[in-house]
């Protein structure tokens, strides 16, 4: 009986997402990442332990708002039997469609969260009234930091924060997606939150090392040199030379 009230629920819940998905134009698969050939994307989503982490203040709101619902009307109802039975009806809508619009709000955001990397950058997706997409390049990452507290130990997941130098103003993309130029990347509810981040950490050092157009590099002092920069070294050396002697010396 239990398995056939959860596929029952399953069934609404995916039938419902449907609907929505199409009503709010919510793209139903991960956000495209631009990459060279041969590059890796991976896409994944945060671990239902996530999902249960979000549905636990949820659990405690209803016991709390539909207790003192219930026992308000209780009181009416002691009080004034006949106003009681009248306000069965709207007691039980007060307590209940929030609780369902609460409850699917949850799932949406859960499912509605992508998290999409290359060898080059990383881009994240959440939202479904209004969707955000932060794109951040392994180039300009700074430091990347995993944060699990108490409850999310015990659901078995973790955050990561990737920090990154430089920021802009948020721009709108195709669909009216927001793309929110942000100086930090959230990646929520993993459950490999160190493998994640020593992956990050290695395509961060890659990317250092090879540069971001793939130019051949020099170093000197721990400073990389691409051909624009030796190209542009050598202009002013051209420009240099070409001067007359008079202007090299001083008077």
């Amino acid at each position: 009986m239990s398995e056939r009230v959860e596929q029952a629920s399953k069934w609404f819940y995916r039938g419902l997402w449907g609907v929505l998905a199409r009503w709010f134009r919510v793209p139903d698969h991960p956000p495209t990442l631009p990459a060279l050939s041969g590059d890796s994307i991976t896409a994944f989503q945060p671990e239902v332990g996530f999902l249960r982490y979000l549905l636990l203040p949820f659990w405690i709101g209803l016991l709390l708002i539909d207790g003192l619902i219930f026992v308000g009307w209780l009181a009416i109802t002691i009080a004034w039997p006949m106003v009681g039975v009248i306000l069965v009806l709207p007691a039980l809508i007060l307590a209940v469609v929030p609780d369902i619009i609460a409850y699917l709000a949850v799932h949406l955001r859960f499912d509605t969260t992508w998290y999409v990397m290359s060898d080059r950058s990383l881009r994240i997706r959440r939202g479904i009234w209004v969707i955000h997409e932060t794109t951040l390049t392994f180039e300009n990452v700074q430091n990347v930091t995993v944060r699990q507290g108490p409850l999310q130990r015990y659901f078995g997941i973790a955050n990561l924060l990737v920090d990154t130098a430089g920021g802009g103003q948020p721009q709108h993309g195709s669909q009216g997606i927001q793309t929110a130029a942000a100086h930090r990347g959230l990646i929520e509810g993993v459950a490999d939150a160190q493998r994640i981040r020593d992956l990050i950490m290695n395509r961060l050092r890659k990317s250092r090392t090879a540069g971001l157009g793939d130019e051949v590099d020099v170093r000197d002092r721990g400073r990389v040199w691409t051909e624009t920069h030796l190209s542009a070294l050598g202009e002013i050396r051209d420009a240099v030379r070409a001067l007359p002697p008079s202007a090299t010396t001083r008077s």
